[in-house]
């Protein structure tokens, strides 16, 4: 089967540098513009997080096209942390232990409980569909991140930073997602 883990456009908080996990912001004018530039892959399933953000997503790029909302795919909740920036939070005792994965953010999600849903959505959507197929999930970062370190064999969380509007294509098989790439005319560092 192949997939497409889509990453949603960007929204004001993505320009801002800020955690907006479960912030349900629209796409900024920028966000758009720039997904008015992509022309997407055909698929036979479309998935999305219930976002607002991912929703307008597929909807620019699938328009007219019929998208499951998965809720399980949806961003890590960020808890305090959310809404705010990095340079924020960088001398904050509690940010720094979850940067190091020893704890969740207060009021928020932790690492496993979300590798843990967003898995279980995955598995029920691929179950829907043949190894012939080709479905794309219109998701976040996180979202994506979370999957290809759970999945994909090197396990690592943070080589799969997928800039807003970023596609990747992978090949799902044997529970494996293997053969990535980015598809042509996207940009972004992969690792």
């Amino acid at each position: 089967m192949t997939i497409y883990l889509i990453r949603h456009g960007q929204t004001r908080g993505n320009l801002e540098r800020r955690y907006i996990g479960s912030t349900d912001e629209p796409l900024s004018p920028q966000g758009r513009r720039a997904l008015e530039d992509i022309c997407p892959p055909a698929v036979d399933g479309l998935y999305v997080s219930p976002l607002r953000r991912c929703r307008e997503t597929a909807e620019l790029l699938y328009p007219g096209r019929e998208a499951v909302v998965v809720p399980d795919l949806r961003e890590t909740d960020f808890g305090a942390f959310e809404g705010h920036t990095y340079e924020e939070l960088k001398g904050v005792p509690a940010y720094l232990a979850w940067l190091d994965g020893a704890s969740a953010p207060p009021g928020g999600e932790d690492r496993e409980a979300v590798r843990l849903r967003v898995l279980a959505a995955f598995a029920a959507i691929t179950a829907k569909h043949g190894p012939e197929d080709q479905i794309a999930l219109v998701v976040h970062g996180g979202t994506v991140m979370t999957l290809l370190e759970a999945l994909e064999p090197s396990r690592q969380f943070y080589r799969w930073q997928l800039p807003n509007g970023g596609i990747l294509r992978c090949r799902w098989q044997d529970g494996v997602l293997g053969e990535i790439e980015k598809v042509p005319g996207e940009s972004g560092n992969l690792g």
